[in-house]
């Protein structure tokens, strides 16, 4: 299981971080962070149930990770393995994670999947969400697995869909004329786009388009 202690520096002083993996009594505060982290417009039938919650700890606890910051419990990012077909790639969130209840996680497969990242919105900007990736890069490592994979939201679309396409869109972002808040993110952490996706989510934001965004394990 996975464990991780060490300081970040918030407000000019240091605090005690912690990334683990959560657990039944991590529940109700990971729902409220999704509350926090998915207003509306974001459909509240995406935040988790504790059905879903429970799959993760059982079906694959080591893909549920949880960051605690002095205590507080900050943010979490879940994943399960597929076995991704490079050659076709496109799928939707609903398709590949089985609605977040993940009963499809495949141990044999090649691809860590990244279900789900959200970190409160009072924790932001020091590096929580970054912190939580690169634990789930060790997670491929540790588990011999080809690339960590997801889909990212493109929330910043809907503002110039009128002008650019979604692929003109992630063009101008990975040029750096345009900043998303979540494929610029997803970028600062390593990971590249591989393809976009109609109809990946249900997302008024991103008019549902969905991109992929891979990292891939240095060492196969």
């Amino acid at each position: 299981m996975y464990r991780s202690n060490f300081f970040i520096l918030k407000d000019e002083k240091f605090y005690p971080v912690t990334i683990r993996n959560y657990n039944e009594q991590d529940f109700a505060e990971l729902i409220k962070i999704q509350e926090e982290c998915f207003p509306p417009p974001f459909p509240s039938e995406l935040w988790w149930n504790e059905e879903q919650l429970k799959n993760h700890v059982t079906l694959f606890p080591e893909g549920a990770l949880c960051i605690e910051v002095d205590g507080k419990l900050a943010g979490s990012m879940t994943t399960l393995i597929v076995d991704f077909d490079p050659n076709n790639p496109k799928h939707t969130w609903e398709e590949i994670t089985d609605n977040g209840y993940i009963r499809n996680h495949n141990p044999k497969g090649n691809t860590l999947y990244v279900v789900d990242i959200a970190v409160r919105p009072s924790f932001r900007k020091y590096g929580l969400g970054k912190l939580l990736m690169q634990a789930m890069y060790h997670t491929v490592i540790k588990l011999n697995l080809e690339r960590l994979l997801g889909g990212g939201r493109m929330p910043g679309y809907y503002k110039i869909a009128h002008q650019l396409t979604p692929e003109e869109y992630i063009q101008a972002v990975t040029k750096g004329t345009i900043k998303d808040p979540v494929i610029s993110f997803l970028m600062r952490c390593g990971r590249t786009p591989l393809t976009i996706v109609e109809n990946y989510l249900e997302d008024k934001e991103s008019l549902n388009y969905g991109v992929l965004m891979e990292w891939k394990n240095p060492f196969k």
